[in-house]
């Protein structure tokens, strides 16, 4: 049964509850700038429960799962993935209260960023630049800018408050009374504007004791990475994958002068050098590993196939098709490849890691796009969202998968055809040591001989380096 259930079921109560007055602006912002990014569902989900808040009021009263199902015509996972995005984007806070018999939440709606924070958030904005490109981006832009008004010819002539009013009595300024009547009564608060938080990305991502080993303070003053300095770094380095290293070369080209960090000089460089990396492309928001609601493994385990599928969930993978190479940077059109089909049939990064495998030792260790994609769109259509369910799809459709390669071989250039001697994953015919009796295996495997099955061992052995080195545990992200 699927994670979500542990979470979240049907029955289960809820309250909607405002942080503070979110405007109509507010919606618009979410619906102009939040929406490419998260998704039309999860705009949906903010909207209906900020309109199950009655005006002047910060809380609804209770409903259930099972209502707002039928108030958005969504089903509990649905619900459950946008919900999840909501939080991810700073727009909602979850809270949970367990009973013997009930269960209930509170969602508490975030106001977004203003139109200005967004714009210059160093993240969120590039994000949805590459998401819409620069036209439609350029226009959203002017959406929520005008004309700054010129008052350079104008003196300004405001009168101060004592210029209006009179001074009050000492005494009456210190009445206790009106004083202690201003105060919001007991488990009250005052409706109000909250001010936004920004999006946090935890310095926890990035390793500051390595970054600062390779940067002398004779070089870059420890002075000069204030707090906005440090922040921007690690959004920078976890939009751009950068790691610690390459940054140290980023940071010393935006040096100013006077021993200070540009930060418009540093966001230039991380760009410039992703750019250089990966074909003049932008980064896209992605999950960088298999969302926790689709992980079947919370630990490596003790097989070699729970080790396998462990590695697959938590894996990126642009890490996979390093290590697959054994620590080569995979080229940009593989990267392209897998990209464009990973986003395009809305595949989970885990179950993108069985394909690639998959793929890659089907064709002699290259990437086919379109043989990727044929088979993407198959499990998109069976809604396979696990590294186990990809697994066994693969295996159950194996036979379809030959056919697929074998038309494509057919239609291109006639030529002498070679004898062809089987390649799987050894997940294909995996099996662990102590079961008494092995599961029977497809006729193909059967067919394969000793010396291949030892080649695809040794390539199957640079992806399971990493967490053999870790006894287990899967190394870091690149």
């Amino acid at each position: 049964m699927k994670q979500y259930w542990n979470e979240v079921q049907p029955v289960d109560g809820f309250y909607a509850v405002m942080n503070g007055q979110i405007s109509d602006h507010d919606k618009k912002i979410i619906s102009f700038l939040y929406q490419p990014l998260m998704g039309v569902l999860s705009t949906n989900l903010y909207t209906t429960l900020a309109y199950m808040v009655e005006e002047s009021r910060l809380w609804s009263e209770e409903w259930n799962h099972y209502q707002l199902m039928d108030l958005l015509g969504m089903n509990l996972d649905e619900i459950f993935q946008a919900r999840l995005k909501l939080e991810g984007m700073g727009l909602l806070k979850t809270f949970l209260k367990e009973e013997p018999d009930h269960r209930s939440y509170i969602y508490e709606l975030q106001p977004p960023l203003s139109a200005e924070q967004f714009f210059t958030d160093g993240m969120l904005n590039i994000y949805l630049y590459q998401q819409l490109g620069h036209t439609h981006f350029s226009k959203l832009k002017r959406i929520f800018s005008d004309a700054a008004v010129n008052k350079e010819e104008f003196s300004e002539v405001t009168r101060s408050f004592q210029d209006v009013y009179t001074s009050m009595n000492v005494r009456a300024l210190k009445n206790a009374e009106g004083q202690e009547a201003s105060l919001p009564d007991s488990q009250m608060r005052f409706i109000h504007r909250e001010r936004p938080e920004p999006i946090h990305i935890y310095e926890d991502q990035f390793q500051f004791d390595l970054f600062f080993s390779g940067l002398s303070a004779a070089m870059v003053p420890r002075r000069a990475f204030t707090e906005t300095v440090r922040d921007t770094i690690v959004k920078l380095s976890f939009l751009y994958s950068i790691n610690e290293i390459d940054m140290q070369k980023i940071v010393l080209s935006s040096m100013t002068p006077d021993d200070q960090i540009d930060l418009d000089e540093l966001r230039k460089a991380a760009r410039d050098w992703y750019q250089l990396e990966n074909g003049d492309k932008l980064p896209q928001l992605v999950y960088r590993h298999q969302s926790p609601m689709y992980r079947d493994m919370v630990s490596p385990g003790e097989t070699k196939e729970s080790k396998l599928i462990f590695y697959l969930e938590t894996t990126s993978p642009r890490q996979l098709l390093i290590d697959l190479s054994e620590g080569a940077q995979p080229a940009v059109s593989d990267l392209t490849a897998v990209e464009e089909v990973m986003l395009g049939q809305q595949l989970e990064p885990g179950v993108m890691n069985v394909l690639i495998h998959y793929v890659m030792l089907k064709t002699d260790m290259k990437l086919s796009k379109n043989y990727m994609e044929k088979i993407a769109s198959h499990w998109a259509r069976k809604k396979v969202k696990t590294v186990k369910e990809a697994m066994e799809l693969a295996i159950n459709e194996h036979r379809q998968y030959q056919k697929w390669a074998a038309d494509k071989k057919e239609s291109g250039q006639k030529r002498r055809k070679p004898i062809r001697t089987e390649k799987l994953p050894d997940w294909f015919i995996m099996q662990d040591q102590d079961q008494e009796s092995p599961p029977p295996q497809p006729q193909a495997v059967q067919a394969v001989n000793q010396q291949d099955f030892e080649e695809r061992k040794r390539k199957l052995e640079a992806i399971q380096r990493k967490y053999r080195k870790n006894g287990g545990e899967k190394g870091g992200e690149h």
